[in-house]
């Protein structure tokens, strides 16, 4: 079927440019910010170009995806989309506005494109009527790239080529003006002129383009963000949903046993009226049966019976004071505040070790790499080869006193600092019977004695005599812990202002500092302590975090 044969508003579908409906972000390599070249794709979907993507994994040691960060096992074989490279081309094409057409001013009829513009003249020239300019005296007229608005190159004054700069005024002149108007004024062919300027240009074009890359790197990063925290926030309503449907489920079964406490009282109630009533009825028969002997004894006209029967009669039967017996009509109060203190208790305990294990949770998604630092230890402490342990020795290392090593304190600083963000780590503590933990200021001064508090650059907990614990808040402040730490985390919010303190095993909080103000780098402290006899020979180990999810 012909195109022009369908409806108007089909045809107008038909004809929709495709391009018209992309923008230039659906084609944006997220690595080099620019319009794919070679796109290639990863197993998870992304795209990316293929040199751009290449040098990412040749310059990582892992290989994943440079936006998801799904890790490969297996390094992907890369080939190029075809379809999408045609795309992308196509829209590099259309994002290229046209030049306009220019048209010789000599034809007539119909006009040939132009070749060339003369600033002599004043007109433009096809390649046939440019001829003209080859013989005799048009050959030495000045010919430049074919303009729409010749006369825009011509000085209005002299009618001659605007060959000359004029910085003094920053214009473009003739050779006639330099020797009237701009006589003895700083002069330049325009060609020289130009090229300074367009170094200029050059360079204002690469800050204007870093500006545009500084831009769309900051648009991918509120993006990604934007997409991390929809999956946090989805992961956190899935948390609270699974905290509430505990916390109702608990509700249900506290409520479940209040009824059957409430039941079992009721039916309690029940027997006891019973059994009462059983024995009310036992004595009323009695009591008959002594009523009735009584009437008969009355009616009787016999003395001597009268006198001998009276006494049994008359003696007490053997019956209840029921006065103050009775069943209460109300359920015990008791019973009710009871259940709800215990409830209570059960939620609040519940609550909180739920709380505590989701704030472990996502306090260990920021876990960092942390290393020991050996240019600051102190002569006495022994590192391992990797950094990750340190203990005391008995003997005092040779060891050059630079200006960020402790001289008196057995303690030493992680070998990178922060000073934004949030950051977490482990140490392994058991088996001490003192250390020291926590983070400190850059500027801390590491020689002579040392006093751990927050106005002295300290933020850290410690180990006293196998089970002392204090935050050393200046004044301490004593952790009565239920249990003894085996790993403690140390999590630090720079922008927060805060520094905590975990047990890693029994996902419990031991301290916090907060409401500090942070100006400067801050570094993982550790203070193993000395050995005392092999009694604190134990090291301090920095442990790779186990992200729960």
């Amino acid at each position: 079927m012909d195109e022009s044969s369908l409806p108007q508003s089909r045809q107008g579908k038909v004809g929709c440019d495709s391009s018209s409906l992309l923008s230039e972000d659906q084609f944006q390599c997220s690595i080099c910010l620019d319009v794919f070249t070679d796109p290639v794709s990863t197993p998870c979907g992304h795209n990316f170009c293929k040199t751009c993507l290449t040098q990412h994994w040749n310059n990582t040691q892992h290989c994943h995806c440079p936006l998801c960060k799904e890790e490969f096992t297996k390094r992907p074989e890369l080939k190029i989309n075809t379809t999408l490279r045609e795309v992308a081309d196509h829209f590099k094409k259309k994002s290229v506005p046209d030049k306009p057409e220019v048209l010789c001013d000599v034809c007539t009829g119909q006009k040939l494109k132009a070749f060339k513009s003369c600033l002599n003249c004043g007109a433009t020239f096809c390649k046939t009527h440019l001829e003209l300019h080859t013989v005799g005296k048009l050959r030495n007229h000045k010919l430049i790239d074919p303009v729409e608005n010749v006369e825009d190159y011509i000085c209005q004054k002299h009618e001659r080529p605007l060959e000359l700069f004029c910085r003094d005024d920053q214009t473009c002149v003739c050779q006639f003006c330099t020797e009237t108007d701009h006589k003895n004024h700083n002069t330049v062919p325009i060609e020289e002129e130009s090229g300074q300027i367009r170094t200029q240009l050059g360079e204002t074009q690469a800050d204007v383009q870093r500006m545009i890359q500084d831009r769309l790197k900051k648009i991918n990063e509120i993006k990604h963000s934007v997409e991390l925290r929809k999956r946090n926030t989805e992961k956190e309503i899935t948390d609270s949903v699974e905290v509430f449907t505990a916390l109702i489920r608990s509700i249900e079964r506290s409520q479940a046993e209040l009824l059957e406490v409430m039941e079992e009282k009721q039916k309690a109630a029940e027997t006891q009226a019973e059994d009462l009533i059983k024995e009310l009825e036992q004595e009323i028969t009695e009591l008959k049966r002594r009523d009735t002997e009584l009437e008969q004894l009355s009616q009787t006209e016999d003395h001597l019976h009268l006198l001998q029967t009276y006494p049994s009669l008359c003696s007490p039967l053997h019956t209840k004071n029921w006065t103050d017996i009775s069943i209460d009509p109300h359920l015990s109060v008791e019973t009710v505040r009871s259940a709800l203190s215990e409830l209570k208790k059960s939620l609040d305990e519940e609550l909180t070790e739920r709380l505590r294990k989701n704030e472990l949770k996502k306090i260990q998604q920021c876990a960092v790499d942390v290393a020991l630092n050996p240019d600051t230890a102190h002569p006495d402490l022994i590192l391992s080869a990797d950094g990750k342990q340190v203990t005391c020795g008995d003997t005092r290392q040779n060891l050059p006193d630079n200006p960020e090593r402790f001289n008196q304190c057995t303690c030493v600083l992680g070998k990178e600092g922060f000073s934004s963000g949030r950051f977490y780590f482990e140490v392994q503590v058991s088996g001490k019977t003192d250390w020291d933990l926590g983070v400190a200021r850059e500027s801390i001064n590491r020689k002579g004695q040392i006093t751990l508090t927050p106005q002295n650059g300290f933020w850290t907990v410690w180990l006293r005599n196998e089970n002392e614990y204090e935050a050393l808040a200046g004044p301490s402040v004593p952790l009565p812990l239920k249990e003894k730490p085996q790993k403690v985390g140390v999590f630090l919010d720079y922008e927060e202002g805060l520094v905590s303190f975990y047990d890693v095993e029994a996902r419990s909080h031991i301290y916090s500092f907060t409401g500090q103000s942070f100006t400067e780098k801050l570094y993982p402290y550790f203070g193993p302590f000395p050995n005392c006899g092999g009694k604190n020979s134990a090291p301090l180990v920095i442990l790779p975090v186990c992200k729960t999810k």
